[in-house]
């Protein structure tokens, strides 16, 4: 748990971190773009300070914001986007691929839908062992429908898991409306398994944290997994591929009212301005050393471009060679 000011810092810090981001994809530090976090910072920063630091996530492809709320090192996660050997995964991860086990981070996920099994697997096994851990998993709402997700919640309900839930509904998969693509709702979705499911506003970070915990709170107390579906507004591109490719899928007057609820300037209200001023002066500082650090960075030397396909040890089936 955090207080308002923490709150406020995570999602400042997630904001310019992604802004600054999006500054090396187009000097081409970073190859190949990322998918922008904008306007959801929120979400990232309200479900982790719901947690422990013992509990686990899994994410998504726009997940740089959940790594950073959980505390991973501004610095290398920039170099691991600029695929350096100082990233988090020494460059071999980038932007969608992000992990930090020490910290809980059981990695992002690029397949839409496949972050939901791994930390339902995850939960089952820290039950099995006696932990008293949480998973928490992300989704968008592209990934409501998938056969796998729902496959997911039915033995998650069934087996009464340590999971929560995260729907992270910002109204678009890719360039594809919800309301055009879903049938029913996501928290209906939930209940055919019966699973308690909440609506919150995800551009609050205080209505965040409060749902969430109280899901933590009941996967804790052994009582099964619950959904929290947030919804905001994706205020940039689904990727950094839009800002050249400019497909038109929203108006700029769509655009204008969908941010015109900020995280940033919903949780900076909460703080005094000198504290906050403090707080902006001091995430300005570590980002800069994280991307002075990133260009500094040295790419992952080529002759170990076969390290860590297989686990150490594997032994290679008679006759497969």
């Amino acid at each position: 748990m955090t207080d308002d000011a923490g709150l406020y810092r995570t999602v400042r810090l997630i904001r310019r971190f992604e802004e600054r981001a999006i500054e090396l994809v187009r000097d081409g530090t970073i190859v190949g773009g990322i998918h922008p976090y904008l306007g959801q910072e929120a979400i990232a920063a309200g479900t982790c300070a719901a947690l422990r630091p013992g509990d686990v996530i899994t994410s998504t492809h726009r997940g740089h914001g959940h790594v950073l709320a959980k505390g991973a090192d501004p610095a290398r996660m920039m170099a691991e986007l600029a695929g350096r050997a100082t990233g988090l995964n020494r460059g071999r991860g980038g932007s969608m691929h992000a992990a930090d086990f020490s910290l809980g981070i059981l990695g992002a996920n690029a397949i839409v839908g496949a972050a939901v099994p791994i930390a339902t697997g995850a939960a089952w096994a820290a039950r099995r062992a006696g932990l008293d851990r949480v998973a928490l998993t992300y989704f968008g709402d592209g990934a409501v429908s998938q056969g796998v997700v729902l496959e997911t919640f039915n033995l998650a309900a069934l087996w009464k898991l340590p999971v929560v839930l995260v729907c992270e509904n910002n109204g678009f998969a890719t360039t594809t409306r919800f309301a055009e693509a879903v049938a029913g709702t996501v928290a209906g979705r939930a209940a055919a398994f019966g699973i308690p499911a909440s609506t919150v506003d995800g551009t609050d970070p205080r209505a965040v944290l409060a749902a969430t915990a109280a899901a933590v709170e009941r996967a804790r107390a052994g009582e099964g997994p619950s959904l929290v579906e947030c919804v905001a507004y994706r205020f940039d591109a689904h990727h950094t591929w839009e800002h050249a490719a400019r497909p038109r899928y929203r108006t700029d007057a769509e655009v204008a009212a969908g941010t015109a609820r900020d995280p940033v300037e919903i949780q900076g209200a909460r703080l005094d301005p000198a504290g906050r001023a403090r707080i902006d002066a001091g995430i300005e500082d570590v980002l800069e050393a994280a991307v002075r650090f990133a260009r500094q960075s040295p790419p992952p030397d080529p002759a170990g471009a076969l390290e860590h396909l297989y686990a150490d040890g594997l032994r290679v089936r008679a006759g497969a060679a």
